[in-house]
């Protein structure tokens, strides 16, 4: 588990700012750097090739082209952004803000853009000696070869930037990372939750908004100098108001104390990936959604989104670590998150949505039933459940007797599949 500090510079990594502002400063200091070169060049033929008019030249051409391929690239991403959220559900463009490849895009060109500007600027002062030119002007030609190699990335990356395939990807992506960390660490490192003891204190937030992030860390320090224990009951995604408590104690915190406990929530307006695996099938979940609607009517993205859920559930039903259930803070415990929620946030949407739909119906139940042959009894038991659901729907929406049957066929296979799943001994 990483501290709380830790969470929030890695926040501040993910913005675009901190990677141009980055990419900018590494500029500065490039161009500056060589004006204290030794003048190891002063007296060689050299020094007259390259002089400083042929060096600013070409730097000023650079400064001109990169602004505006900067300004162009910034409205790229700005139409992508718009179109995630459009196309697929704005919870999704997030996850294209925080792009590695658009960043570093971006950032690359107003790094070239400020390292020209201020290599004139420089130049115009005669800051820069002979040596000082010549390494400028090399330097020049490594920056405009970074240059040439990113913008050809970046067309390349623009033919599929914004599309709902890859905004889908990228939220598949996320998703599995999320639930597969919390597959390895199912309590993140704490002890399970069974039930809070009736003596406990509650702890109350100060904040209205969704959990991001809970520093399990600096709960156990706080308990183990007040000598008790913390019972979690609001994990990373609830919502957090006034008025239910985060967690409980069994000692009565002073006002040190509990700002401390309340400091280990970080809390926010909106939910995030990383410590929230649910948020992530909602965002599928959305998206399909969304491409049932009538003024949309994409049936095939709805189909594709019960696929990829598949696939990411697939991640419970398989091996961990030895080390996944080991206790590292025994003094705060955790409740596991639900399964049944799990596959109430993913399926509900879409099976209510999708009720009208032969292919959507069909796809669900085939869905359910490759849950039920998982090995996991909630996943039967969870597959069995929405599958009955999932075919009240589809009897009450279809009209054609001949459709109802295939669905019907289909779902009671569900059933068989659960019982004839291989037996596996998972927690």
């Amino acid at each position: 588990m990483i501290s709380r500090w830790e969470w929030i510079w890695t926040l501040i990594t993910r913005r675009l700012w901190f990677r141009a502002g980055l990419y900018g400063i590494a500029a500065v200091v490039t161009a500056l750097v060589a004006a204290f070169v030794p003048p190891v060049l002063d007296n060689t033929d050299i020094t007259e090739v390259f002089g400083a008019d042929s060096v600013e030249d070409i730097l000023r051409i650079m400064a001109s082209s990169m602004l505006a391929v900067a300004t162009f690239s910034l409205g790229t991403m700005v139409s992508a952004f718009a179109a995630a959220a459009s196309t697929a559900t704005p919870r999704a463009s997030r996850l294209l803000v925080e792009d590695s490849t658009s960043q570093n895009v971006l950032s690359t060109f107003i790094g070239a853009f400020i390292f020209s500007l201020v290599g004139i600027i420089a130049l115009s002062t005669s800051f820069y000696g002979p040596t000082g030119r010549v390494i400028l002007f090399f330097v020049t030609l490594i920056v405009i070869a970074g240059v040439l190699i990113t913008f050809f990335r970046w067309i390349d990356y623009l033919s599929h930037l914004g599309r709902l395939g890859e905004t889908v990807d990228k939220v598949e992506v996320a998703t599995a990372k999320a639930i597969m960390a919390r597959w390895q660490s199912p309590h993140l490192g704490c002890a399970a939750l069974v039930s809070v003891p009736t003596s406990s204190f509650p702890l109350l937030g100060q904040r209205i908004g969704y959990i991001q992030y809970l520093d399990v860390s600096a709960l156990s320090r706080i308990a183990e100098t007040a000598g008790g224990s913390i019972y979690v009951v609001r994990l990373p995604g609830a919502f957090s108001d006034t008025t239910e408590p985060l967690a409980w104690t069994s000692w009565e915190p002073d006002e040190d104390e509990r700002a401390a406990l309340i400091n280990a929530f970080l809390i926010d307006s909106a939910r995030s990936f990383p410590q929230d695996p649910r948020f992530g099938l909602i965002v599928l979940s959305e998206i399909a959604s969304r491409a049932l609607s009538p003024g949309i009517n994409d049936p095939g993205t709805a189909i594709d989104i019960i696929g990829r859920v598949v696939r990411i559930l697939s991640i419970l039903a398989g091996e961990r670590d030895a080390e996944a259930d080991e206790i590292h803070y025994p003094s705060v415990f955790i409740p596991t998150v639900s399964v049944d929620d799990a596959f109430d946030d993913v399926f509900n949407a879409i099976a209510r949505d999708g009720a009208a739909t032969l292919e959507v119906g069909i796809r669900m139940q085939k869905a359910f039933r490759t849950l039920a042959r998982m090995g996991r009894p909630d996943f039967g038991d969870n597959a069995r459940r929405h599958s009955a659901l999932a075919l009240k729907r589809s009897l009450a929406a279809l009209t054609l007797d001949e459709d109802k049957r295939t669905i019907e066929a289909i779902a009671a296979e569900v059933g068989a599949g659960g019982d004839q799943a291989r037996s596996t001994s998972l927690k």
